[in-house]
């Protein structure tokens, strides 16, 4: 038994090192180059008018098709991307890459951007209604109704439910329940029984409730978050125009050896910065366009134009505050990394500053189970019905308390590897649709006069 479950960890290995290996990570982003080129640079010419639209235009959608607005579809994924990606993977890039790395991870959420646009314009267009009323899309959906490729969508469907119970579950209530006892010391158990329960309040009630909760609970944990490194950053701010111009400077440079920090090329800056800035943001993976499908619109380019918006805040807003101040505190290069390197520089920046990373972890871990327990919900009614999507959310909110308590290196491994993996569908999904996009966006504009 030991031997097979040694060869199977080796197998995931192999297979996580292509699902984010150098050719897959310079697909997704070549995608959004592309989408980039094709749709006119969308998330530069329209990017104040998506702000205003996820931000300021609050009105109630209530009589168009959908189940949530456009703030509560964003916010629920928003939910499942501003997580552990935003606080260890930003601390992780530039552990690893040096600073040069924060730049990379800016090129990429850029880009990005044009991807998220691309994958909700099509999970609005080719979504379903469900006899319940309620409205079902994603990537599954579009490939199989709109390339007529059925088993590639029925592909993405499988590794999405498996990542869902993964990354999107039990390594984030495990990370929950270590930063509770390292912090608080409350017990891991403890911990587990908690987010057992208030996972199980909310997605035991649908998408509605799941919407209702986020649309409160998502800006609530981006703001507290935000302030405090604010307030960081305002302590520090004669250091930041060093900060960024280091940034620049060493994305195209190699990074010396200082401290704890071994020293770095710049294809390992690159490679660093691209990788976390994927893993954050999840700008090609599909996860996100399944929220965008349950939002309330008449026209798939306006809630795109809102869904692009989470990429902008994820990686170019939040992302961004935390590399600076790893870098104005001096902590990049402590030899620490991950969410301690994080909490770190925080403590370093502001007396107190850690408790603002553990108690923005413990949100951003329990919106992301949030988040994702739609997705594989999604997944799992594509798979085999309406009629296991109640078994599911008493399955998933079980997994949350085992996460909590067990160890979860293999569970880790293959998460990773399958959330990784449902970029093959979905990517070849966005490429081959690409003319859909751009003629949806094109129609969508010039009704506007725009």
């Amino acid at each position: 038994m030991e031997g097979f479950l040694k060869s199977f960890e080796t197998l995931v290995g192999q297979v996580g090192a292509f699902a984010w290996g150098p050719p897959m990570l310079i697909l997704l982003v070549g995608t959004g180059f592309w989408l980039t080129l094709s749709l006119r640079g969308i998330q530069f010419r329209k990017l104040w008018y998506s702000l205003y639209l996820a931000l300021i235009k609050r009105k109630d959608e209530g009589d168009e098709p959908g189940d949530i607005t456009h703030f509560q579809a964003l916010m629920t994924a928003l939910s499942a991307t501003v997580g552990t990606g935003n606080i260890a993977g930003v601390a992780t890039a530039i552990a690893v890459g040096g600073p040069g790395a924060l730049f990379w991870m800016w090129i990429t959420g850029l880009v990005g951007m044009a991807t998220k646009y691309s994958e909700a314009v099509l999970a609005v267009k080719f979504r379903v209604t469900d006899e319940d009323g309620t409205m079902s899309g994603g990537p599954m959906y579009y490939i199989s109704r709109g390339l007529g490729w059925k088993w590639l969508g029925t592909l993405f469907a499988i590794f999405a439910t498996i990542a869902s119970f993964g990354i999107g579950n039990m390594v984030q209530s495990n990370s929950v329940a270590d930063a509770m006892e390292a912090t608080f010391h409350v017990p891991f158990y403890v911990t587990g029984g908690l987010l057992m329960l208030f996972t199980a309040l909310v997605i035991l009630g649908g998408i509605k409730n799941i919407g209702k909760v986020t649309g409160i609970l998502v800006p609530m944990m981006i703001v507290f978050y935000m302030a405090g490194a604010l307030v960081i950053l305002l302590m520090h701010i004669t250091a930041i125009p060093a900060a960024l111009a280091m940034i620049v400077r060493q994305a195209f440079t190699p990074t010396a050896a200082s401290g704890g920090f071994l020293g770095s090329g710049v294809m390992l800056a690159i490679r660093m910065g691209v990788a976390r800035g994927v893993f954050s943001n999840e700008s090609g993976l599909g996860s996100a366009p399944i929220a965008a499908a349950a939002a309330q619109t008449k026209h798939p380019v306006t809630q795109a134009l809102v869904s692009m918006t989470q990429t902008f805040i994820d990686t170019i807003v939040v992302c961004t505050m935390t590399g600076l101040i790893l870098i104005i505190t001096g902590a990049w290069n402590s030899g620490k990394t991950g969410a301690e390197l994080t909490t770190f520089a925080f403590q370093t920046g502001m007396t107190g500053g850690g408790y603002i990373v553990t108690i923005g972890l413990v949100l951003f871990a329990y919106s992301t189970i949030l988040g994702w327990s739609y997705y594989g919900e999604k997944s799992i009614e594509y798979l085999f019905g309406e009629k296991a999507v109640k078994p599911y959310r008493i399955v998933f909110v079980l997994f949350v308390g085992v996460g909590a308590v067990a160890k979860l290196d293999l569970v880790w491994s293959l998460s990773d590897t399958f959330n990784g993996l449902m970029a093959v569908p979905n990517l070849i999904g966005l490429l081959l649709l690409t003319p859909i996009v751009v003629k949806e966006t094109r129609d969508f504009f010039n009704s506007k006069g725009k």
